[in-house]
C-alpha cells in the first residue's frame, strides 16, 4: 500500500487525540454494519441443509451447502483481505457484503426454479458475505492499541448477536412472507440475508471515511520514517511465523469443530421430529453464544492472556462434542446446552487466535496475512462441513460429534507445545 498525502489523513496521523476519536467513530461503523452482517449469516447455518436435502433428495449431501459457501468465502477471504491491504478496509468489506448479497438473492432464484447448478453457485457466491462478516472483525482493530485489540474485535461480533439470533428466530416468518409473494417457504431467510448482507456492504462503503487501515499505515510510515532517520530499524515487515501459524491452526481447529456439528443439527433434530421453529431456535441460541460472550471474552483474552484462552476453546469444544454425542435429537434443551458451549467454544478459539495473528503481523502486511489465515479458515469449514454429512449418513451424529471433541482437546498439547517452544 503507497503512503498517502490525503490532508483528510495526515491531520489524523499527526494528533494521538484525533486517532483515538477516529478509532471509536470505526468501532460503531462496525457495530452498525456487523448489526445486519449477523442477519445474513444465519440463514445458510439455518435452512441451507434442508434446501438441499429437498432438491437433492439425499441426506449424504446435506452438508453440501456449508462447504459451497465457506469455500466461496474462501476465496472472497483472499479478495477482501488483498484488496484491504491495497485500497483499505471500506472498499474491501463493502465489495465482500455486497457480494454476499447477491448470492443469496441467486439461492432464492435457483430455489424457486429448482434449479440445483444455480443453487450451487449462489451458495458459492453467498459465501462472500460469510467471511466478510468474519473479516469485519479487524476493521476495529487498525486503530487499536495493544491491549485494546481483543476487546475490539470483540465488541465486532457482540453486534453480530443481533442480527445472527434474530435471523434464525425469523424463519418462520420470513418464510410466511416468502410464500405471501410465491416464493418457496425455504426461502425466507434467504430475503432476509439479501437485505442485511446489501446494507451492511452499503453502511461501510458509506460511512467507514477516513479508511481506518490507510490511516493505520499512515501512522506507521511515519513512525518507521522516524525510526530509520535516528539510526533505527525499519520493521515495517516483520512479521512473527510462528505466532501467525499457531493463530492459524486454533482459528482452523475451532472452526472446522464448530461447523461439522452445528450442520448436522438441524437434520438430527428433523430426524427426530422437531419442527423449524424448534431448529430455529436452537440455531439462534447456538448463534448468540458464539458472539453474545466476545466482549467479555476480549477482556478476559487481553488480560489473561491468549494461551490460555486457547486452552478454555479446546475444552469447552470438546465437552460440547460429547453433551451432543449423548443427546437425542428430540431431547431440544441437551441439544441446545451442546451447541451453546460448541459457540462458546469457538469464540474463545475465534477471538485469541486472532489477537495472536494480529500480534504477529504489522499494518503493513496484517490485512493480506489476515485475508490469507481466513483462506486457510473457510477451506477447514468447508471440508468440515461436507465430511460431515457423509459421516452422519454412512455412521451417525453421535460418532461426528465424538470426532469433534477429540479434534478439540489438542488444543492443550499444542499451548504446551508453543510455551516450550518459546522458553
Amino acid at each position: 500500500m503507497k503512503k498517502t498525502q490525503n490532508p483528510s489523513i495526515e491531520r489524523y496521523v499527526q494528533s494521538e487525540e484525533e486517532q483515538q476519536k477516529l478509532y471509536k467513530r470505526t468501532l460503531w461503523v462496525v457495530i452498525l454494519s456487523q448489526t445486519f452482517g449477523g442477519a445474513g449469516l444465519a440463514a445458510g447455518i439455518t435452512v441451507g441443509a434442508l434446501i438441499a436435502r429437498q432438491m437433492l433428495g439425499s441426506e449424504s449431501f446435506t452438508g453440501l451447502p456449508t462447504a459451497l459457501f465457506t469455500l466461496g468465502s474462501a476465496l472472497s477471504a483472499f479478495l477482501v483481505g488483498r484488496f484491504s491491504q491495497r485500497f483499505g478496509r471500506r472498499y474491501g468489506l463493502s465489495f465482500g457484503f455486497i457480494t454476499g448479497g447477491i448470492g443469496a438473492l441467486g439461492v432464492i432464484a435457483a430455489t424457486t426454479m429448482e434449479n440445483i447448478l444455480l443453487l450451487f453457485l449462489a451458495l458459492f457466491i453467498y459465501g462472500a458475505g460469510t467471511s466478510t462478516n468474519l473479516q469485519a472483525r479487524y476493521a476495529g482493530t487498525d486503530l487499536a492499541k495493544p491491549k485494546q485489540r481483543a476487546t475490539a474485535i470483540s465488541m465486532a461480533m457482540v453486534a453480530t448477536t443481533i442480527g445472527a439470533v434474530a435471523g434464525p428466530n425469523l424463519v418462520t416468518p420470513t418464510g410466511h412472507l416468502a410464500e405471501a409473494i410465491g416464493l418457496p417457504t425455504l426461502t425466507g431467510p434467504f430475503l432476509l440475508a439479501a437485505v442485511a448482507y446489501l446494507m451492511a456492504g452499503f453502511i461501510f462503503f458509506f460511512l467507514l471515511k477516513p479508511d481506518p487501515l490507510l490511516v493505520a499505515v499512515a501512522i506507521a510510515e511515519k513512525q518507521n520514517e522516524e525510526q530509520v532517520s535516528t539510526g533505527g530499524v525499519n520493521q515495517q515487515s516483520t512479521v512473527d511465523r510462528l505466532g501467525v501459524g499457531v493463530g492459524a491452526i486454533v482459528l482452523v481447529m475451532s472452526h472446522v469443530v464448530m461447523v461439522a456439528i452445528m450442520t448436522m443439527t438441524p437434520i438430527h433434530m428433523e430426524r427426530a421430529g422437531s419442527g423449524l421453529s424448534l431448529i430455529g431456535l436452537v440455531i439462534s441460541m447456538h448463534v448468540a453464544a458464539m458472539y453474545l460472550p466476545s466482549l467479555v471474552t476480549g477482556i478476559l483474552v487481553d488480560k489473561v492472556g491468549r494461551s490460555w484462552m486457547v486452552v478454555a476453546s479446546g475444552v469447552t469444544l470438546s465437552f460440547a462434542g460429547f453433551i451432543a454425542a449423548y443427546s437425542p435429537g428430540d431431547r431440544m434443551w441437551s441439544v441446545a446446552l451442546a451447541l451453546i458451549l460448541l459457540g462458546l467454544g469457538w469464540n474463545f478459539g475465534l477471538i485469541s487466535g486472532t489477537a495472536m495473528i494480529i500480534d504477529a503481523t504489522t499494518i503493513q502486511n496484517r490485512a493480506k496475512i489476515q485475508g490469507s489465515v481466513d483462506v486457510s479458515v473457510a477451506l477447514a469449514g468447508s471440508a468440515g462441513g461436507l465430511l460431515s454429512g457423509i459421516i452422519v449418513a454412512n455412521s451417525s451424529y453421535a460418532f461426528l460429534s465424538f470426532i469433534g471433541a477429540y479434534m478439540a482437546i489438542l488444543f492443550i498439547p499444542l499451548m504446551i507445545w508453543v510455551r516450550y517452544r518459546k522458553k
